[in-house]
């Protein structure tokens, strides 16, 4: 590396604890427009060579699914072809047997278009999010809304 190189910015995700995680990664593929990713190509390659045992998986969305991780991507990142791992913008949700007990120290924001916002915060109503209270101040105005498991978002 030279002293004027950068190195490549690092990869990530957001990963989210869940009940049920192929429930939340269809509320947010479809809150955010987003796509579900498919696994079912790795998880049959690895099922036929005996590397995982088929108790690891579970049937979603007609297809082959990790039972305790789903995953969403937006639909113009590039993803890995073999796997169906996103390699941009994702969240992952992982099983975990406790139920949220308290505040998120990390949230999602969700930016609607100009003059949308209430239609916006209807839609995801519809998709089973609910209105924890409406914010005024200086600063401006959003509405903070939870995802089926209690897990605090705002609209702006």
């Amino acid at each position: 590396m030279t002293s004027t190189s950068r190195p490549a910015p690092l990869h990530f995700k957001i990963v989210i604890d869940a009940a049920a995680p192929h429930a939340q990664a269809d509320f947010w593929a479809a809150a955010l427009h987003y796509e579900v990713e498919d696994n079912s190509a790795l998880i049959e390659k690895l099922l036929g060579f005996g590397a995982v045992p088929e108790e690891l998986t579970v049937e979603s969305r007609g297809r082959r699914a990790w039972r305790d991780l789903a995953a969403v991507r937006h639909p113009d990142d590039p993803f890995q072809e073999g796997s169906g791992t996103g390699l941009g913008r994702r969240l992952l949700f992982q099983r975990v047997p406790e139920a949220k007990t308290g505040k998120n120290r990390l949230h999602l924001d969700v930016h609607s278009t100009d003059g949308r916002r209430e239609a916006e915060v209807a839609r995801l109503e519809a998709l089973g999010a609910s209105v924890q209270r409406q914010v005024k101040e200086p600063g401006g105005e959003w509405v903070v809304m939870t995802d089926p498991e209690g897990n605090e978002f705002c609209v702006h």
